[in-house]
């Protein structure tokens, strides 16, 4: 029976996971960077846009926890990438969930803490404070949007007791 028991490794797991993640998503941004460039790297062609003048090292936060990132940089372009906007530290799924808790009504201390449990790395509270106003404006947005046609609806009230005597139970 012991031969059949499968045991996990968890920090290699989660090591080769980061790594994989983390080779997938600089792939994407080597590709964008070939783009905007003109040219491969190390390709020397009379087409070339810009040139590369190395990378710099870059957390990010995603669902598999902190991953860092080498962006390339560039000389003569701005390098700026679809695949993680300037400036982002979190993977919008990550933003969107902690919104999500505090909405469902966790305070925003236990969405702190939450969020250092999860992915290693808090979520100030003006940054959340932040992301909730744009948040609640949409939803303002929603509720106060003009409705095209009326929507009939019905509503009622019941009050309903109950009373004993006698042997017998009355609604």
């Amino acid at each position: 029976m012991q031969d059949q028991i499968l045991q996990v490794d968890e920090n290699m797991l989660e090591t080769r996971l980061d790594r994989l993640v983390s080779e997938k998503v600089e792939q994407l941004l080597n590709a964008e960077a070939d783009e905007i460039t003109g040219a491969a790297r190390y390709e020397r062609t009379g087409d070339r846009k810009a040139y590369r003048v190395g990378h710099y090292e870059r957390d990010l936060t995603v669902k598999a926890g902190t991953v860092t990132l080498k962006v390339p940089k560039l000389k003569g372009a701005l390098f700026e990438s679809a695949v993680i906007e300037r400036y982002r530290r979190r993977e919008q799924s990550v933003e969107e969930a902690l919104i999500d808790m505090y909405l469902a009504g966790v305070s925003t201390r236990q969405v702190d803490d939450i969020s250092r449990l999860l992915w290693g790395e808090r979520m100030p509270s003006q940054t959340l404070s932040d992301k909730l106003k744009g948040v609640y404006a949409q939803i303002d947005e929603w509720r106060n949007r003009p409705l095209e046609r009326s929507y009939p609806y019905c509503s009622w009230t019941a009050c309903g007791t109950s009373a004993r005597g006698a042997g017998r139970s009355r609604t």
